[in-house]
């Protein structure tokens, strides 16, 4: 229960700072960045995934395991990438601005495409309630649009100038509990509470000052408290003893390759394409290859319908761990020679390396580590 209300809280935050000009700003470059790094996946995840579902301990449907693998072989995640270019220097060139844009669309298309899917399987693949439920949640999401985010906006325009551009408590409570009532209107709809948070903070996106205040009240203790929880709850669920076999250990295999080649290819090409040079285009591809968080919470709802098995729960685990953790150290070799390369080295990850390289050549810092390993 701690870590969906924690992934409520997230979802509300991520939708609170997506930033939507970003949509405006590349227009076609960025679309056409984001359909193939979508496309390429999800039509190699419907090919892997009928080969893993005669092999995996499953008795869910077919094509609601089908679609859930391709859509967890799609998914790029916005905010560790967005990080990684604050860190890198890198938010604001032409490229990263570029590879965020796409990287948006993506996630919008993406939450599209799993709310989709989750209706189709929580609707037992029944056509009239499938549409049934994605009409509800169109209507769902007009009335956030069109009649909510409105009044909402003149609601927190009063606060805020009442609160001097703090949030009092008051208002943080009325907000929590609109956020918690959006969650659980899309959780009775029966595409999941997590959505429901999500639209909440992204109608609010361009109200930069209440973005501020609620961010100082929140996101420390979410990432903090929260965060962790789900991390933890998600590595109590990825069990490596249901990897019996040397044939397990190779679909995952499979399962990596397809989701690196499909988001990394698609991605590089399309960016080839747009007139980028091959440097620059395999920037943009292992960016779109960062998976983390988003691919986290894919795959937990897929396991809590039932529709992933443990087995391809730990591919799928593995494969997000993997696709984060090589983005940073293959972007810093790919940018060498192209126009990124000045801009990164003032960068702070280049800042603090620097400090680290001095200060392990200082003779001085070498004797008080030496000094502090003999006590």
């Amino acid at each position: 229960m701690l870590s969906q209300v924690g992934l409520i809280f997230l979802m509300f935050l991520i939708g609170l700072d997506f930033d939507f000009g970003h949509l405006r700003a590349h227009g076609r470059s960025a679309v056409l960045i984001s359909v193939a790094g979508i496309l390429l996946p999800f039509s190699l995840g419907l090919v892997v995934a009928p080969v893993l579902y005669p092999h995996v301990e499953t008795g869910a449907n077919k094509l609601g395991f089908v679609l859930f693998v391709a859509a967890g072989l799609s998914i790029t995640a916005i905010p560790v990438l967005g990080r990684i270019l604050i860190e890198f220097n890198l938010n604001r060139t032409h490229l990263g601005s570029l590879t965020i844009t796409a990287a948006a669309i993506d996630d919008v298309c993406g939450w599209i495409i799993l709310a989709v899917i989750t209706a189709i399987v929580r609707s037992e693949f029944s056509p009239l309630r499938t549409l049934r439920m994605v009409s509800e949640a169109a209507v769902y999401g007009l009335f956030m649009i069109m009649i909510a985010r409105p009044l909402l906006k003149k609601w927190t325009r009063r606060v805020m100038l009442k609160g001097e551009g703090e949030i009092s408590l008051s208002a943080l409570t009325v907000l929590l509990l609109l956020v918690f009532l959006s969650a659980a209107v899309t959780n009775l709809i029966g595409i999941f509470s997590i959505f429901g948070g999500f639209i909440m903070g992204a109608i609010l996106y361009d109200q930069q000052e209440c973005r501020e205040a609620v961010f100082r009240r929140l996101k420390d203790f979410t990432t903090v408290f929260f965060l962790p929880i789900f991390f933890t709850y998600t590595g109590l669920r990825t069990d490596i003893g249901s990897m019996q076999g040397r044939r397990l250990w190779l679909l995952c295999g499979l399962v990596l390759f397809a989701a690196i080649m499909g988001k990394f290819g698609g991605s590089t090409t399309a960016a080839r394409l747009n007139g980028f040079s091959w440097r620059e285009s395999c920037s943009v591809g292992i960016m779109m290859n960062t998976r983390a968080l988003m691919e986290l919470i894919v795959i937990n709802i897929g396991y809590d319908l039932g529709i992933i098995p443990k087995s391809v729960f730990f591919m799928l685990v593995l494969m997000a761990v993997v696709t984060t953790f090589m983005t940073a150290p293959i972007l810093r070799r790919l940018i060498r020679t192209t126009e990124l390369e000045p801009v990164f080295e003032l960068s702070p990850f280049m800042r603090q390396r620097r400090r680290r390289s001095k200060r392990s050549s200082d003779p001085k810092s070498q004797l008080e580590i030496a000094n502090g390993v003999r006590g």
